[in-house]
């Protein structure tokens, strides 16, 4: 008896192959629990780069007309014609289509585009798209006004960059990307690694060559799908040879390139492996070819892995020269563990010859690949992350520690492994002892007198050799399929795969969430960027007419400091002379419609000839607030007149 083919009497009369229903259940509620997360967890996030200011701002109100539009963003953004536009009252272009204009200055990534001259009082709607440095689309809109708001037939755009069907797509394309890779590196690493013999196997073949299609497929169609999903959003326009063109002079399209070429790499190796490897026999030059296929798999998957660091988080941010060797090195890691546990349970489902050794083989591999991971893992979450606030108050904090949770489980669930590769070791050690011989011997006499019998027939001789092979095969399979040990060790291999199915998508949502460093600095700038904008008196300026004799004028307004808390009011009457205008009541109230909060009424004191005043105005939070301020010029003529302004 071998050491792959433990004796341990005859078989159970119920297989326990069966999966037990409990923990499919188990299994299945995992990951429900996790997709459900990621669902909740991931509609808030954006990609990497983050408007953090604009000149003029959200919701300002001007005087007088800007010659330029300009936005500033977090990090790089790559922009072209069409990526601002700024839209009158009427929806009409007010920008003069020209490319955005890079005004960077340091470290301040700002672009401007120009406005035509002489723009007409109203609200003007600025709609922008930028692709940012990590690959990922971003969008937004904002509105300003000149002189006054107005009504615009112009609407603001709900949907993000990246989404609607295509993103869908492109999403999906990267999930089966990630794990073709993992299928494919892990695959093929699991057999020179853990069991050469292996190679000659068709069901890991099968893995190891579908693991390459599937990769290959997907960054086909992610190279199609780059087009729409960092433009219009249209499926029609993955096939706009001149938007593949555009793609391919991008860094996210060249990596996509350079992930094809490799894979053609990836075929050759493939073809070695399971074709000239497989039938080596000599052993010294299967050695020799063990350590060729290594070196060349090793750069094949480096450079494959790489292609997902230049283009992603680690290209970006703070320290990309240690981000994206060790981004590398976290994905070998991942596929090393993963895609092992992957060709490990094929093996031990479909296989009837892999023993002991191969397992124990790839349980030491795996504790390697946690401790790289542990590794890079932390390095990547303290560079993405950066605080604890942010690891709790960010989607990607908060998807972080779904991740950390899962690594945790798929550890857990790995030490059981170990613990039944060890029970079947001890098991096989003791087969061998308590199992003779015999029984071959007996089954071999059997095998020569039936052969005797038929000697004179070659046809029924070869009939007889191959069913008994058949039998012996079966058998053999039976066998081992109802050792309690081995049976253990394929549901824990089971329950790892299936956890390590939702770590891959937390994993993929990750790589398209902003990081939680990212996130919090663009907080952070905004509103560094909005306070001096914000700070210092208000001047408002609102024509008034009443109708009646002395109806008609001008009240001005003055608000200082202009910002949340206690303000001090000053109003000017004036007639259309531009002399103070005496009236008998002045009366404001504060509104703050997005809120809910207002009417805050205001009744100022007359300081002299049209001149009013009040005190310790308080205005309780930042926003756009409407200003209505009536007017009595007599016992029966009165207005009222508003403006919005932001305050704050």
């Amino acid at each position: 008896m071998t050491a792959t083919a433990p004796h341990f009497g005859p078989p159970p009369t119920v297989s326990p192959l069966r999966r037990p229903r409990a923990a499919a259940a188990l299994l299945a509620a995992l990951l429900g629990t996790v997709f459900g997360l990621l669902l909740v967890s991931a509609a808030p996030a954006t990609a990497h780069a983050a408007l953090t200011g604009s000149d003029p701002q959200d919701g300002a109100v001007v005087a007088t007309a800007p010659t330029q539009v300009t936005l500033t963003f977090s990090e790089q953004v790559a922009m072209g014609d069409g990526s601002v536009r700024v839209l009158d009252p009427s929806g009409k272009r007010a920008d003069t289509g020209a490319e955005p204009r890079d005004l960077q200055s340091g470290s301040t990534v700002k672009y401007g585009v120009p406005l035509h001259a002489g723009l007409p009082d109203g609200t003007y709607t600025v709609a922008w798209q930028a692709v940012s440095a990590d690959s990922h689309p971003v969008s937004g809109a904002f509105t300003f006004s000149i002189g006054a708001p107005s009504a615009t037939t112009v609407a603001l755009p709900t949907d993000q960059a990246g989404g609607g069907l295509v993103g869908t797509l492109y999403g999906i394309a990267r999930y089966a990307a990630y794990a073709g890779f993992i299928l494919l590196a892990g695959g093929a690493a699991f057999v020179l690694a853990c069991w050469q013999r292996g190679a000659g196997a068709l069901p890991l073949q099968r893995l190891v060559v579908r693991g390459w299609m599937t990769l290959t497929a997907a960054t086909l169609a992610m190279l199609a799908l780059r087009n729409p999903y960092t433009g219009s959003g249209k499926l029609a326009d993955a096939f706009d040879l001149d938007g593949l063109k555009a793609v391919l002079d991008t860094k996210p399209g060249a990596a996509l390139v350079a992930r094809l070429l490799l894979l053609g790499a990836a075929a050759l190796f493939i073809a070695v492996l399971f074709g000239a490897y497989a039938k080596r026999e000599d052993e010294r030059e299967k050695k020799d070819l063990t350590f060729g296929l290594a070196i060349g798999g090793t750069v094949v998957a480096a450079g494959i892995a790489g292609t997902w660091a230049l283009a992603e988080h680690a290209s970006t941010g703070i320290q990309p020269g240690i981000a994206m060797p060790a981004d590398v090195l976290h994905l070998l890691a991942v596929a090393t563990w993963l895609g092992g546990l992957a060709a490990l349970l094929v093996a031990l489902y479909r296989t009837p010859d892999i023993g002991v050794t191969a397992v124990r083989r790839f349980s030491r591999i795996a504790f390697g690949s946690v401790l790289v991971l542990t590794a890079t893992g932390l390095y990547q979450s303290w560079r993405q992350v950066g605080s604890w606030s942010a690891l709790t108050g960010t989607a990607y904090g908060q998807l972080l520690l779904v991740k950390v949770g899962l690594v945790a489980v798929l550890v857990g669930v790995a030490w059981i492994s170990r613990r039944w590769t060890a029970r079947l070791t001890a098991g096989t050690a003791q087969a061998q002892d308590e199992c003779p011989a015999d029984s071959d011997d007996d089954a071999e006499a059997a095998a020569e007198t039936e052969s005797a019998t038929v000697s004179e027939d070659p046809a029924r001789t070869a009939q007889l050799a191959r069913q008994k092979a058949a039998v012996a095969t079966a058998t053999k399979k039976r066998i081992r399929d109802a050792d309690p040990d081995r049976s253990g060790l394929r549901r824990s291999v089971l329950a790892e795969v299936g956890v390590a199915v939702a770590l891959l998508a937390v994993t993929t949502v990750l790589t398209s969430t902003e990081p939680g460093r990212t996130e919090e600095e663009a907080a952070r700038t905004s509103t560094a960027a909005a306070s001096p904008a914000t700070a210092g008196p208000l001047a408002v300026d609102l024509p008034f007419d009443t109708g009646g004799q002395n109806g008609k004028g001008t009240v001005r307004l003055d608000i200082d400091p202009g910002r949340t808390g206690a303000n001090g009011l000053h109003i000017w009457i004036e007639g259309p002379d531009g002399r103070p205008l005496d009236v008998p009541e002045v009366k404001l109230a504060f509104t703050l419609t997005s809120k809910n909060i207002g009417p805050l009424p205001v009744v100022p004191d007359r300081l002299t000839e049209g001149h009013w005043t009040a005190s310790g105005v308080q205005i309780p939070m930042a926003g756009n607030w409407k200003i209505a301020v009536t007017v009595r010029t007599s016992d029966i003529d009165q207005t009222t007149i508003g403006k919005n302004v932001k305050i704050g």
